[in-house]
């Protein structure tokens, strides 16, 4: 089969040909439909060969759906022709987080050697795919695999990431996105659907301050050293309950942490190296600072649940197999305006 494949430390991914894939016990072979392209991606091909955490080549893509291809001995669940979205974040299944559904932060896969596709396991950018466990598979319910592939991270994590916040996000609060992108367009729309705070958008972009607009933010400002003032101004002196980082650069970081009301969130989840301190007069009073990491099966049940229902939809633009590449150097030079999706059997 042909797969998009990071072979080489510092090297574009190659389109190669690999060996057809055969499920095992308890495993299910997947048809691709769609695999989407993430900026994650970028960063783990920025890194130097001493910083990888596995072995090349690695077939990329961590954002998978399509069909039930086949199913080895002893996996259930499932019948061939299903049509199915992948949970990415692979766990032991046994540990106390895996327990709860929250394989994203099971305590044993660094020791067990557990990865998820696409970031360790060969990944959903493939004619076909590998996938370890019925239970990591999530019924697409009608979706278009086209437009939900991007819902199991670009979808999952923000929903994961302002999850915790929405107690605080009262009439008359105030929500802030930095980085309107693949996660920060959808994190604007779950926002909108899931509050009744203001929304305020943050990019360097025009063109991604546009689709900010377009998607329910109330209002966008440019990403600049004059933001946290800004955002300040507009509440009134008051700030922002909630700001959900998705570049964390040091600048987003010490802007977002800036405009943070007394008793706010600010939460990381971009891969830009920024951090944050936390002590007596760093922040305002009792502002909470966390860097989560994609979200749990049972979320991305709840996200799926959401489109369906229409209250989420991430703006795609589509490329072929053989064209992926092209479609990691645009999103490199920040020229997708949402989420790049490929179709390996398209």
């Amino acid at each position: 089969m042909k797969a998009l494949q990071y072979r080489t430390v510092g090297a574009a991914p190659e389109v190669v040909t690999v060996p057809d894939p055969e499920p095992g016990p308890g495993q299910v072979l997947l048809k691709v439909a769609a695999a989407g392209v993430c900026h994650s991606d970028i960063a783990v091909m920025s890194w130097p060969a001493e910083q990888l955490p596995f072995p090349l080549p690695l077939t990329l893509g961590h954002e998978g759906a399509g069909t039930v291809a086949a199913l080895g001995d002893g996996a259930t669940g499932f019948a061939e022709g299903d049509a199915v979205a992948v949970y990415g974040p692979w766990g032991c299944g046994n540990c106390w987080m895996c327990a709860q559904g929250k394989e994203n932060y099971c305590l044993r896969a660094a020791e067990l050697g557990i990865r998820p596709p696409g970031l360790g396991a060969p990944g959903a950018i493939a004619e076909y795919l590998l996938v370890d466990s019925p239970r990591h598979l999530v019924p697409l319910g009608g979706l278009d695999p086209v437009r939900a592939v991007p819902l199991t991270d670009a979808g999952l994590t923000p929903y994961h990431a302002l999850k915790r916040s929405l107690p605080k996000l009262v009439p008359g609060s105030t929500a802030v996105v930095i980085g309107a992108g693949g996660l920060g367009h959808v994190a604007v729309q779950l926002l909108r659907a899931l509050s009744p705070a203001r929304v305020v958008a943050l990019d360097v972009a025009d063109e991604k301050l546009a689709l900010a607009r377009t998607v329910g933010a109330h209002a966008t400002v440019r990403s600049d050293s004059a933001a946290a003032d800004t955002v300040r101004d507009m509440t009134g002196g008051r700030g922002a309950e909630l700001v959900l980082d998705f570049v964390g650069a040091p600048t987003t970081t010490a802007s977002a942490g800036a405009m943070a009301a007394v008793e706010g969130d600010v939460t990381i989840v971009g891969l830009g190296g920024g951090t944050l301190p936390v002590g007596f007069g760093a922040l305002p009073y009792e502002v909470s600072v966390a860097s989560p990491y994609w979200g749990t099966r049972a979320e991305l049940v709840e996200v799926l649940d959401l489109a369906r229902a229409g209250a989420v939809d991430v703006h795609t633009e589509t490329y072929t197999l053989d064209e992926a590449p092209e479609a990691y150097e645009r999103l490199r030079a920040g020229r997708i305006e949402g989420r790049a999706v490929v179709l390996p059997n398209g």
